[in-house]
């Protein structure tokens, strides 16, 4: 169907559009208008994704000029980045041919989940399918086989870098809406790489899927979005969770196991300095004297050189030189293993210790010489390093990238976070189980620049409550904040309050009587119950995951759970994003066959 709201044609593929889809594309449509942030809650089952995507498609594409407005739709997972992208494509079936017929929209994934090479792809986690892509691709292993032809390298990689010099980079994919399938496909159909291809022509697309941390993460948004243009829409689905993304972005854990594996790694890295020393060593003085020159001057790298990039470090700090005491590799590494030991000795404790960023850092500089500019430079400085010394089994050295991104994040910032170290998981006290945690406090760090950067950012969710929480929690001004409620035809909801048990003992989730075996037999009892005679699918919500653990438990040793699965197939949340995700897909496929299906979740109360 097609309809106007104000000055927009707006294309919608279904006959019948809900009242609440409607509101929400005027909202949507006045935010866009004042080139602002939003905030948009509307429950789930109600049509959001197609309605975003209806109105900034329609709205872009009404507004066509030497800039055209592009989309950036963040999701959570794999699974969701396909659904967008399927509706996507059928909202632009529904698109008269003349005004699709220019507009590009592509999803991008891990190497993992895009990668044709059989060899790469055999590789067991994703870490190490970055690692064997960097093997066969790095620009130094590519130059190795100009001489040698034996020196292995990717085939698909290098009919994609051949298409890519000999043509605009633009053209090399049609326009159309490409699922991570669909790029597969036709990376084998063309043997061109799909990864690299998808990396390239985000730059061009009018709407590119993606996941939260490719905006999110410092590390990996200085990389894949930092070319991407002002006039962008960004919008972050199911964002009920986007402060712990952004959190967990900048926070950073160490155990011991980080400790031995980090100086492994030094020990290799000395080892590969001596070797150039001996057999290059005018390598090792280039890079001294590069950087001297400072960050800003080492130029742009090969695409398939591009590491993670610095979780922290401000634009201003580039332009800086990096300390001299670590401009020399074997110094450098001298400090590595200086606050690596000191690590080591903050482990040994048999206390919980807090501590802030600026007493900790000036813990290190008085114990381990090492000031808060030289551990601010260790990110990028060891990213140089590794160039230099031309390492490609990145998957080996993830302990050393984690000290020094610790390092970096301690360094560059005084506020927001904390330091904790616990000797011991206090699920198992007696095992010793030391770690130290660099724990953001501070959600609006990682989400600050993507609001600074970008035109309009959509925050929207079935979930956003208390609404008015999360402009203090990311620490920015929507110029809309509307809650929707979702239209019903007819009563479809009952609820009942239950006091008591079939045995008259009363039943609560109260603090003081939740852990009691009374209360907790009768929920196990009345559950039981409802499987019995309820059709489909049930859905039981707990306070906690830590109660909803006790409680599963509880029930399991009561035989409670053996006589639930009898009736119904049971399926429980749990804090893994994608985990949840496939006991979902589990769950509606268990309730769809007429199987049935319990699905113990967890409910957040603000």
């Amino acid at each position: 169907m097609k309809f106007q709201i104000e000055d927009v044609t707006v294309y919608f593929p279904y006959e019948h559009i809900y009242p609440e889809q409607y509101e929400y594309m005027v909202e949507l449509k006045r935010a866009m208008d004042a080139r602002g942030h939003c905030l948009l809650e509307m429950p789930t089952g109600t049509g959001k994704t197609v309605a975003l995507l209806s109105l900034i498609t329609s709205y872009s594409l009404s507004r066509p000029g030497d800039r055209p407005l592009k989309l950036l739709y963040c999701t959570r997972t794999v699974h969701e980045m396909e659904k967008t992208l399927a509706e996507l494509r059928l909202l632009l079936s529904h698109v008269p041919p003349d005004l699709r017929r220019s507009l590009l929209a592509l999803g991008l994934s891990s190497r993992k989940n895009l990668c044709s090479n059989p060899t790469v792809l055999s590789a067991a986690s994703r870490d190490s399918v970055d690692s064997a892509c960097r093997r066969l691709t790095a620009s130094w292993v590519r130059a190795a086989a100009a001489e040698d032809p034996a020196v292995p390298t990717c085939s698909f990689f290098e009919g994609f870098d051949r298409a890519a010099s000999s043509s605009n980079a633009s053209v090399l994919l049609p326009p159309g809406v490409y699922t991570l399938q669909d790029l597969r496909a036709f990376g084998r159909d063309k043997g061109w790489c799909p990864y690299f291809l998808a990396r390239q022509t985000i730059r061009y697309a009018n709407i590119v899927v993606y996941s939260y941390q490719y905006l999110l993460d410092p590390k990996v948004a200085s990389i894949i979005s930092k070319e991407m243009q002002r006039e962008c829409v960004v919008v972050f689905d199911e964002a009920h969770n986007i402060d712990n993304v952004c959190i967990e972005a900048l926070s950073v854990s160490i155990r011991r196991q980080t400790l031995e594996g980090a100086t492994r790694n030094l020990n290799r890295m000395v080892q590969e300095i001596d070797r150039f020393k001996a057999t290059d060593a005018t390598r090792l003085r280039t890079e001294y004297n590069r950087l001297v020159e400072g960050l800003a001057q080492r130029g742009s790298l090969p695409i398939t050189d591009a590491w993670l990039a610095n979780p922290a470090l401000p634009d201003d700090i580039l332009k800086e030189a990096v300390p001299g005491n670590i401009r020399r590799a074997e110094h450098f590494l001298s400090v590595l293993r200086r606050l690596v030991q000191y690590l080591k000795g903050r482990l040994q404790t048999e206390n919980v210790e807090t501590e802030g960023p600026v007493a900790f850092v000036a813990s290190v500089n008085s114990q381990a010489g090492i000031d808060q500019k030289m551990l601010r430079f260790c990110y990028d400085r060891l990213h140089s390093l590794m160039l230099t010394l031309e390492i490609t089994d990145t998957d080996e050295f993830l302990h050393i990238q984690t000290i020094c991104d610790f390092a970096t994040l301690i360094g560059t910032y005084t506020r927001g976070f904390s330091i904790i170290i616990e000797p011991f998981d206090e699920r198992m006290p007696h095992i010793p189980d030391p770690v130290l945690q660099l724990s953001c406090h501070d959600a609006s760090l990682a989400i600050k620049p993507v609001f600074e950067r970008f035109q309009s950012v959509v925050i929207t969710s079935g979930t956003l409550s208390p609404i008015d929480l999360y402009p203090r929690l990311l620490n920015f001004n929507p110029v809309i904040s509307r809650s929707f409620t979702m239209s019903l035809t007819r009563d479809c909801i009952c609820p009942m309050v239950l006091t008591r048990g079939s045995d008259q003992l009363p039943v609560s989730t109260k603090f003081d009587m939740r852990s009691d075996p009374g209360v907790v037999r009768n929920y196990g009892r009345l559950l039981l119950e409802m499987v019995a005679a309820v059709p489909d699918g049930i859905v039981c919500f707990f306070v906690s995951y830590s109660y909803m653990d006790g409680i599963v438990n509880s029930w399991n040793e009561m035989g409670i759970l053996q006589d639930v699965m009898q009736h119904k197939l049971v399926f429980i949340e749990t804090q893994d994003v994608v985990e949840t995700t496939l006991a979902l897909d589990n769950y509606r496929r268990a309730c769809d066959c007429g199987r049935g299906a319990v699905f113990f979740s967890v409910a957040r109360y603000f």
